[in-house]
């Protein structure tokens, strides 16, 4: 079912609502930042994820909650990437000197075009143009979701018309047991690697995630501060179970095609109203889990896996699976 509601978003279109269903699961998504903005499973009385009750409120979405990030997502150190020898100034959103996902009007902003839809899927697309927010090309992307039993997938494409970069994620705050904090969840990653970071940039290569404190191959509380990018792979690689997430009732597995997860503890949280039935968001209120391209890969030496050409198309699926306990 599509909806065109009473929010304009900043160039005066109107911004449409989606909602889908499974056997198992209910969703409604918004045409702006493609954003993902409530989630339930029958059975269970709350929201699965954060979100805003008033679709205005993702006009600025300072958070993301939700939303679609790029067209890189994460952070790029000095808010600038090289791409055959030419430098290219990013908007830099984020202390003056970082470009934190795609810019401060990146995707996570866009009011996205609907271009196909059913009862449990639909297909956003978004055409990002030259030098927006400073990256070159034209890029043209989709996020598709689709429903199936207790499983939200998403996949998500583009292509381009000059050398750029592309690294997308779903931005989405998971909260499995309706708490105003996750101090009772458990996470695994099916990993030991993880990248050293200050101030969210990476200052070295991969490192064994014990020696940070943050090995998680085995289920454990979630660390306090927790804001790292674990890595999966060198490069893209089929779909595969790299985390869960549970409680004592619920489980969610997590799947991807990407060489990395961003895991980030909520702990910046301060939303201090109107979230989903009329909830406050603060401090550790959920957890994201954001599958893409490693942090800063277009100016790190050690991954380089964001570039992409005319001709072909970047390609991204994460699966997200609830059940019962």
């Amino acid at each position: 079912m599509i909806e065109t509601l009473n929010t304009i978003d900043r160039h005066g279109a109107p911004v449409h609502a989606v909602t889908l269903q499974s056997d198992g699961l209910r969703t409604r998504i918004l045409t702006l930042g493609a954003s993902l903005q409530d989630l339930r499973l029958d059975g269970v009385q709350h929201p699965l994820i954060l979100g805003y009750d008033d679709p205005a409120d993702y006009l600025a979405n300072p958070a993301y909650l939700g939303a679609v990030v790029g067209r890189v997502a994460n952070r790029l150190s000095a808010g600038a990437i090289t791409i055959d020898g030419r430098r290219f100034v990013l908007d830099r959103n984020e202390g003056d000197t970082t470009c934190l996902h795609g810019g401060r009007d990146g995707f996570s902003h866009q009011n996205w075009q609907i271009m196909d839809h059913s009862q449990g899927h639909v297909t956003l697309s978004h055409t990002s143009p030259h030098l927006h927010m400073g990256f070159p090309g034209q890029l043209t992307a989709t996020a598709a979701y689709r429903l199936s039993g207790t499983s939200l997938a998403l996949t998500l494409t583009a292509t381009t018309d000059a050398p750029t970069v592309c690294s997308l994620a779903p931005h989405i705050y998971f909260n499995l047991d309706g708490s105003p904090d996750i101090g009772q969840h458990r996470l695994s990653v099916a990993t030991k690697h993880v990248l050293p970071v200050k101030k969210g940039l990476p200052i070295a290569g991969p490192v064994h995630a014990q020696t940070l404190g943050l090995d998680l191959t085995r289920a454990a509380t979630i660390p306090e501060g927790l804001d790292h990018h674990f890595c999966l792979g060198d490069a893209a690689q089929p779909l595969r179970r790299v985390a869960e997430l549970s409680t004592d009732t619920l489980s969610m597995s997590v799947d991807t095609t990407e060489p990395g997860v961003q895991v980030y503890d909520g702990s910046g949280l301060s939303v201090t109203q109107g979230g989903l039935e009329g909830r406050s968001y603060g401090r550790r209120a959920g957890i994201a889990l954001e599958p893409h391209r490693w942090i800063d890969a277009p100016n790190q030496p050690w991954h380089r896996q964001t570039g992409l050409r005319p001709g072909k198309t970047y390609r991204a699926q994460s699966v997200f699976g609830f059940t019962m306990r």
